[in-house]
């Protein structure tokens, strides 16, 4: 067998646990990071600043963090290894709060159980931007930079003060007199009790579920969209809240339930929190969105005047902008929102804090702000279907999509673009009689880390966007 293979993807490195998420690569990933640390001349990178160490609620996350921060501390760069399971943003919150080096956050989001991973936050307080990743990567599998001394590991809780950064960004007196009922869904992960004690402590009539240490996620992966929320679509029903919260498992994606139980994909919450930003608060600066998320996004921004940059799919991409210019927003297709106020960094807990607040604010329940948003900018509904399937199919989908493709489910290809996989613009004749219809597209996309290729479709009804889905499927499969 050759060496094993860590390789840091859009937001750092998973594995499945025990196959190929084992102490030997995660000490493999922690060399890496601590040997870039000791290359780069940047005095924000330096050694002696230190480097935080957080873990999320998965199997043995807490003695992987112990590992990690044990390379750091051997080659010379003292740690502070989190008291308690830690929200990914809480995390990096703390390493800009803290004016630490860098941070590694023990946690592999929302995917499926079996998996853990390994991200890195850079001294900003936000992902690893791309030249990082690569930086780091260029790295591995070189022997670890050792000390002559190892130097200190010592336990923190970095949960309060990101606990009163929530509390200062968002408008805690409007939400508790907003008379709302919130459910909130913690998805059995790092977000547990964190919105609940703050809705608690401002009197707020609240419920919370999947609030317990699972880290089997029973019947779900901890991803905050269906059918994973079918447990807070039946408790907003069954309660009679005005609204559901979920965040996933390292609480730093959102997703949202409406008052009648309907799911509210992140693309709308994004559409209403940016509509909420540039109307309410008129906080300047352009906006990014990824490849992949809604063209209500466009509108929007067209609206207000204010410059839209579209960039490749993962959260680096926005924090890459975020460092170069001024952004005062955001997002990608899968819950990650960043407000850079706050942090160059999606914050699931922070956004569904805003949401509550944007409820207060317009007197609405989260069904009428969608329906609102939907009405001033043209109905968009959206959709995604993950395929595993083999590599080599995988691959022969996508050749086959870039040698040509002249229509799918019997739409005619408007145009393609290539950014990140490979998307058509499609002539929809049920646009045709609606005014101010979505446009309609489609995009096929393959993980560069598993056996996946990604199908994703946005258009002006539910029926176009499973009519979509289910063509692209079929494309695929047949390659």
């Amino acid at each position: 067998m050759g060496k094993p293979v860590v390789k840091f993807g859009t937001d750092g490195w998973r594995g499945i646990i025990a196959a190929d998420f084992t102490f030997a690569n995660v000490r493999l990933a922690a060399t890496a990071i601590a040997n870039y640390l000791h290359a780069s001349s940047d005095p924000k990178e330096a050694v002696a600043k230190g480097v935080c160490v957080g873990y999320d609620t998965r199997f043995e996350s807490p003695l992987f963090a112990r590992a990690v921060a044990e390379v750091l501390a051997s080659s010379g760069i003292p740690v502070k290894l989190a008291s308690r399971i830690t929200p990914t943003p809480a995390l990096s919150y703390a390493v800009r709060h803290l004016g630490a080096a860098g941070g590694v956050m023990i946690t592999s989001s929302h995917n499926p159980y079996q998996w853990n991973g390994v991200k890195y936050k850079a001294w900003y307080g936000g992902s690893g931007k791309p030249s990082i990743m690569t930086a780091i990567e260029s790295h591995l599998e070189q022997p670890l930079h050792k000390a002559g001394a190892p130097a200190t590991i010592e336990e923190a809780d970095f949960v309060p003060d990101y606990l009163d950064a929530l509390r200062h960004f968002a408008n805690l007196d409007l939400i508790a007199k907003s008379g709302f009922r919130i459910a909130v869904d913690c998805m059995y992960g790092a977000g547990a009790g964190i919105l609940a004690g703050i809705f608690k402590d401002i009197g707020l009539d609240y419920m919370e579920i999947r609030a317990e240490h699972n880290p089997l996620f029973p019947g779900i992966n901890p991803e905050p969209i269906e059918p994973h929320v079918r447990a807070l679509q039946d408790a907003v029903v069954e309660h009679k809240c005005d609204a559901g919260l979920v965040t996933d498992g390292d609480a730093d994606r959102i997703g949202a339930v409406d008052e009648h139980g309907n799911f509210v994909d992140p693309h709308k919450i994004f559409s209403i929190l940016l509509e909420w930003v540039l109307s309410r608060k008129k906080w300047p600066g352009d906006v990014t969105r990824a490849f992949n998320t809604t063209c209500m996004i466009d509108r929007i921004c067209e609206r207000y005047g204010r410059k839209l940059h579209e960039h490749g799919i993962g959260f680096k991409f926005v924090v890459d902008l975020m460092l170069e210019t001024d952004i005062v927003m955001g997002g990608e297709e899968s819950g990650g929102i960043g407000l850079s106020r706050h942090l160059p960094e999606r914050d699931g807990l922070l956004n569904a804090l805003l949401l509550a607040n944007v409820m207060a604010e317009e007197r609405k329940t989260l069904g009428q702000l969608v329906g609102a948003m939907q009405e001033k900018y043209g109905w968009h509904e959206y959709g995604r279907i993950d395929l595993h399937i083999p590599d080599s199919l995988k691959n022969a989908a996508i050749a086959r999509a870039r040698a040509g493709v002249k229509k799918f489910a019997g739409m005619p290809v408007l145009s393609v673009e290539t950014l990140d996989g490979i998307k058509f613009y499609l002539d929809n004749p049920e646009a045709k009689g609606l005014p101010n219809a979505a446009k309609t597209w489609l995009l096929l996309r393959a993980s560069g880390t598993e056996p996946l290729l990604r199908i994703y479709s946005e258009s002006c009804s539910k029926g176009s966007v499973t009519k979509l889905l289910e063509a692209a499927r079929e494309f695929a499969l047949s390659s």
